[in-house]
C-alpha cells in the first residue's frame, strides 16, 4: 500500500511523512524528488532545458511507479510518498500504473490556510551559504500557492482526503493521518485496476454521435487524456460484442445493434507499451433521451462530452485523434479503412 501525502510546497509533506513512518508499522519513506534528482545525469542537457518542472518529463511519471513498485517488492508493508502532485492527468497516469500493478494507494492532501503557507515559505532557508538559490526556491514555493489553490478547488479536494495542519505540529499531522488511514476515513482511491498488458492487445472502441453529428468522448481517472468508450477484448470474445459490453459498462447504455467496423488499426509496439489492433466502430447517434441516461462508473471515468471533431484534437493524444479523425471520414463514405500507426495503408 502508498499513503501519498499531497498538498503545495511547504505545506508539512516531508515532516510529516518522516514522523508517519514512526506509526505506521512496516512503512517505507520514499521521496520521487530523489527520482527527479537523477534525470539530469539520465538525459540530454536540451531535453532538461525544455521543461520547466521534471514532472512534465513522461520518464519521471514512469520511473515513480516502478521505483513504488520495486521498493514495495523488496521491502514490503507500507510507503509513504510526499509528493506535490497538482495536475490531475499526472495523478491519473502514476495511481493509474501504480493499480495496474495491484497497489492501493491512500491519498491524503494538507491544506493549511494561505497565510501559514507564506509564512513558512518565507522563513524557509533552502541553503543559507546560497541565499540566491534560497531566494530562488521561496519564490517556486510562493508561484505553487495559487495552482495548488486551483486544484483544491476543481478537483483535489474530492480525490484526497484532506487535513488542515495549519495549527498542527509534525507529529500531530502525522498522528491526523494514521487514524485517517487506520480507520478508513483516507479510503483506497477509486481507480481502476487494468493489468498491464504482456504483449500486444485488441482493443475495441466505440463512436457514439449525437444530434448534433459530435462524437461521445470519456474521461479515464486512470490515465490521461481523453478516450472513446471501449476497451481490451477478453480471450474469446467477437470484437464488436467487446464493444457493445464495453459502452454498456462505461456508459450504462445497451446497444440495439452490432456496431458497424470503420477503421482497424495497427498501433506499433513503444515500449514499455505492447501494441496491437486497435478496431473503432460506428454505433450510431444517440437521442438526446438516451444522451440524458448516460451514467459512467465513478471508479474508472470522470466524465463524458459530446465533442466536434476540431475539439477532440485538442482533447486526444495525436495517436488517438488519427484514429478517429479516419473513423470519421470512413462513415462519411460508408467504407471500412485500413491503418498502420493511424495512417491509411
Amino acid at each position: 500500500m502508498i499513503v501519498w501525502i499531497n498538498g503545495t510546497f511547504s505545506a508539512g509533506k516531508t515532516s510529516a511523512a518522516r514522523e508517519l513512518i514512526d506509526l505506521i508499522p512496516n512503512s517505507t519513506l520514499y521521496d520521487p524528488e530523489l527520482t527527479g534528482g537523477v534525470l539530469p545525469a539520465l538525459l540530454p542537457r536540451e531535453r532538461l532545458a525544455a521543461v520547466d518542472d521534471f514532472q512534465d518529463l513522461r520518464i519521471w511519471r514512469r520511473l515513480v511507479v516502478d521505483t513504488a513498485a520495486a521498493l514495495l517488492a523488496e521491502v514490503g508493508g507500507v510507503l509513504v510518498v510526499p509528493m506535490t502532485l497538482l495536475r490531475q492527468d499526472y495523478r491519473d497516469e502514476i495511481f493509474g500504473g501504480l493499480a495496474a500493478r495491484r497497489i492501493p494507494v491512500r491519498h491524503i492532501v494538507l491544506t493549511p490556510e494561505e497565510t501559514i503557507l507564506r509564512g513558512r515559505i518565507a522563513a524557509r532557508e533552502e541553503d543559507p551559504a546560497d541565499p540566491v538559490r534560497s531566494e530562488r526556491v521561496r519564490r517556486w514555493a510562493y508561484d505553487h500557492i495559487a495552482p495548488c489553490r486551483a486544484a483544491l478547488d476543481d478537483w483535489l479536494a474530492a480525490d484526497a482526503y484532506a487535513v488542515d495542519n495549519g495549527s498542527l505540529t509534525p507529529e500531530a499531522t502525522a498522528k491526523a493521518i494514521a487514524d485517517a488511514v487506520r480507520t478508513g476515513a483516507a479510503g483506497v482511491c477509486g481507480i481502476v485496476q487494468t493489468p498491464e498488458p504482456t504483449g500486444e492487445t485488441l482493443a475495441a472502441g466505440v463512436l457514439l454521435f449525437d444530434e448534433r453529428d459530435r462524437v461521445l468522448l470519456v474521461d479515464p481517472t486512470y490515465k490521461p487524456g481523453w478516450e472513446f468508450p471501449g476497451g481490451v477484448v477478453e480471450r474469446g470474445e467477437a470484437p464488436a460484442r467487446a464493444a457493445m459490453r464495453e459502452v454498456a459498462e462505461e456508459t450504462g447504455l445497451e446497444l440495439g445493434a452490432v456496431p458497424r467496423l470503420l477503421v482497424v488499426d495497427w498501433e506499433p509496439p513503444a515500449p514499455p507499451g505492447y501494441g496491437g489492433l486497435r478496431l473503432l466502430f460506428d454505433g450510431g447517434r444517440l437521442t438526446g433521451a438516451q444522451a440524458d441516461r448516460v451514467l459512467l462508473p465513478g471508479s474508472e471515468l470522470r466524465g463524458w462530452r459530446f465533442a466536434t471533431e476540431q475539439e477532440a484534437a485538442g482533447m486526444l493524444p495525436p495517436v488517438r485523434y488519427e484514429r478517429l479523425r479516419w473513423a470519421l471520414r470512413a462513415r462519411e463514405r460508408g467504407t471500412v479503412l485500413n491503418l498502420e500507426a493511424g495512417v491509411p495503408v
